[in-house]
């Protein structure tokens, strides 16, 4: 036979749509031509075919071959269709079986000498072979073979069968020992299913943060709601070191919102801990497209990255105004739609902003030492880099100020992060039992059906709006906040405490 199909995927976004890569073997000149949208890892791919190949005890077939990969309108990057390349070779030039490569799909980048190394994506993969079998209610387990450096992450998608392979020739092997009884061959095993972590530990701990009370507080409220927050003071406050506790006390990731964690860091080749949050914390220089996504063939962000965790910006009006505004529709949105000509790509953004600022050029203005030097206009200057619409989407601002060295000397210990979270996951769960979703996620609509106020709370706010100048947005963010501060009060109505403490977080917007 002189035709062979393999099944494998491209990476496009965070997707993986399926790949059929068609092997035809014609009379003529020897050639390798390969069509369907091959970007330059795929075209160079035939040399490492090649080599691969005879290096692991195979014939390369010495005429015309033409390598087709299906759908022809999808581009094709990355060294993953190194493996099913190779395989469908084998296939057409009779060195395989071809019957029995419709039960596997195929991803792997090939050494010259035919070891299989790690790829990017493979739990991607994984995650689309389930969801691709689920929808066609396939009777039997698909089966993905991969290196065996990616096992341990594809194995983690139940539903799945994951053989991880060493080398072609193993892969061979085990394909050959499906269609002759008596070839003994060391078959590939099945990778087992890695356990999820049971208790999810960090590196830090909410219990180093000394004093700051009322910031502490608010963390607490910015993680039971998934609110955003500001916070301003002066230089070594404790603003960065508070920011990056925040993840540990957000309740633990879902098995579901884990993987998808986890799939997002497989494709952009980046190391994460498995089931914890993510904690971005991004330079003041980073472009636009760094932050939020983007590129000739669109790619996930920083915001995308910092999906169901912290995206942590410090230094505030360092930034370039015009990459603090993409953020904007992300806040709201929790998500990202990247347009190209080409190409249209939606990326998850569901995030916590966590921003730090100094109150000035110098950073301390309003120290009791006097030691700031700035003039008004300075200062005026300084805080307008920062637009009132992204001010507006921010939650809770606070005002963190320097705590003399005594106070640190004597601050007794906090509360843990464990002990935080356990109060955080229990208003997460009224909030998800009541409406199945956090409150900050609440729409105008959800927010009429889920919070009533009394009369005095309605008096309140209509005051506070003259007061704080209060948008229909800033408006609908306190509601939101007084709701989470009643939640973790146990309390089933919101009444004016909630309400004016919600208030007292928007007095810096």
């Amino acid at each position: 036979m002189s035709f062979a199909q393999v099944y494998t995927r491209s990476v496009v976004g965070l997707h993986a749509p399926k790949v059929i890569i068609e092997v035809h073997l014609s009379q003529g000149l020897p050639a390798l031509t390969i069509v369907g949208l091959p970007e330059a890892a795929v075209r160079e791919s035939k040399d490492r075919v090649r080599s691969a190949i005879l290096n692991s005890g195979f014939q390369f077939p010495n005429r015309r071959l033409t390598i087709n990969l299906a759908p022809a309108d999808l581009p094709k990057d990355g060294a993953r269709l190194d493996l099913p390349i190779a395989i469908g070779i084998l296939a057409a030039s009779g060195q395989l079986e071809p019957e029995v490569l419709s039960k596997f799909e195929f991803i792997g980048e090939l050494a010259l000498n035919g070891e299989l190394r790690q790829v990017t994506g493979s739990l991607a993969v994984a995650r689309a072979i389930k969801a691709e079998g689920l929808a066609s209610k396939l009777s039997q387990t698909p089966q993905l073979i991969v290196p065996v450096d990616n096992g341990g992450e594809a194995s983690r998608v139940d539903g799945v069968t994951v053989l991880a392979a060493q080398s072609l020739k193993a892969v061979c092997d085990h394909l050959q020992s499906l269609t002759d009884p008596s070839a003994i061959y060391d078959c590939l095993e099945v990778v087992q299913p890695r356990p999820a972590p049971q208790h999810v530990g960090y590196q830090v701990d909410l219990a180093d943060v000394k004093g700051q009370h009322h910031a502490r507080r608010a963390l607490e409220i910015a993680a039971a709601g998934g609110h955003s927050l500001l916070f301003t003071g002066p230089p070594g406050s404790g603003k960065t070191l508070m920011a990056s506790r925040l993840p540990t006390i957000l309740p633990d990731l879902s098995d579901e919102d884990a993987l998808e964690v986890a799939s997002t860091y497989s494709v952009a080749d980046s190391d994460y801990d498995y089931g914890t949050r993510p904690f971005r914390q991004v330079h003041h220089t980073i472009s636009a497209v760094a932050l939020v996504g983007g590129g000739s063939r669109p790619k996930p962000g920083e915001i995308t990255l910092a999906n169901k965790g912290v995206l942590f910006l410090d230094e505030l009006p360092e930034f370039d105004r015009s990459v603090l505004e993409v953020l904007r529709q992300p806040l709201e949105a929790k998500q990202i739609t990247i347009s190209r000509a080409n190409s249209q790509m939606t990326f998850p953004a569901n995030f916590q902003l966590v921003a730090a600022m100094n109150p000035c050029p110098c950073g301390y203005d309003g120290d009791t030492s006097g030691r700031c030097r700035c003039r008004p206009e300075q200062i005026k200057r300084y805080q307008d880099k920062l637009s009132g619409p992204l001010l507006d989407r921010i939650d809770l601002h606070i005002t963190v100020p320097a705590l003399p060295i005594a106070d640190l000397q004597n601050a007794q210990a906090g509360e843990t992060s464990k002990q935080v979270r356990t109060r955080v996951a229990t208003a997460h769960q009224q909030q998800l039992k009541r409406q199945q979703k956090v409150n900050n996620e609440l729409s105008p609509s959800e927010i009429d059906q889920y919070i009533e106020l009394g009369d005095s709370e309605k008096q309140l706010l209509q005051l506070a709006q003259q007061r704080l100048n209060l948008s229909a947005r800033g408006y609908h963010r306190v509601l939101r906040v007084a709701r989470t501060i009643a939640d973790l009060a146990n309390s089933t109505d919101i009444n004016s405490a909630h309400v004016s403490e919600a208030l007292s977080y928007r007095s810096k917007a």
